[in-house]
This record gives C-alpha cells, structure tokens and sequence, in this order.
C-alpha cells in the first residue's frame, strides 16, 4: 500500500492556532508555512515562538514574537545557528532560551538568559 504525503502531513509545516478552554472560537494565529516550534503564551497580549521563518533551507529557528491577533511579527533573535524552546521567568523579567551559538564543538546547546524588556 502506498501513501502520498501532503503539505498538511508536513512536520515542517506548522502555525500557531488559539480557542477557548471549551473548543470554541477557534482561530488561526500565523500563516507563516514553515515551522512553528515550543510556543509560549506568556499572559501578555503576545504569543513567543521559535520558526525557521527566516531560512530557506528550514533548518536555523529564531525566536519570533506575535500578537494575539495575528500582526506584528517581530523576529527577536538573529543568529546563524538555533535559537529555541523560549520560556519567561515566573515573573516575566527573564527569557530563558536554547541555542547552539558559543558551542564548544558541533551540536552543543548552551542556554541562554536574557533580561527582557518590552
């Protein structure tokens, strides 16, 4: 038996979507067609992602910000290796990220802490 994969099968094909804690009111955030990876909801009025947006080749992930309505996307990393798996502090004053920059050798992930300022 055969299977053909289609763009919706696709991993690398993500977006972010939100709905009510019941289901409802269900609605599509991004419309990036490419990956979209560790969202965060930070109680803000804006998501925080990790995407492939800005490579061509899929593979280099920055951290993106968005807000809830799906305008203003804004790029907050810019590096040539992988930036991901964001997360706030509790109290909102640090971002906590992943990323491959300062690598002792190939692959090496390093985490990263940042004082955020809006």
């Amino acid at each position: 038996m055969s299977s053909s994969k289609t763009e919706s099968d696709s991993p690398d094909v993500l977006d972010i979507w939100v709905m009510n804690a019941d289901g409802s009111n269900k609605r599509q955030v991004t419309h990036l067609n490419k990956a979209v990876s560790r969202r965060i909801f930070s109680g803000r009025q804006a998501d925080y992602f990790a995407s492939n947006l800005a490579d061509p080749k899929g593979r280099d992930f920055d951290l993106y910000k968005v807000n809830v309505d799906g305008t203003g996307l804004e790029r907050i990393t810019y590096n040539e290796t992988f930036d991901g798996f964001p997360m706030f502090s509790p109290n909102g004053k640090k971002l906590v990220f992943a990323s491959n920059r300062h690598d002792a050798k190939q692959g090496e992930t390093n985490i990263f802490i940042a004082d955020w300022v809006e």
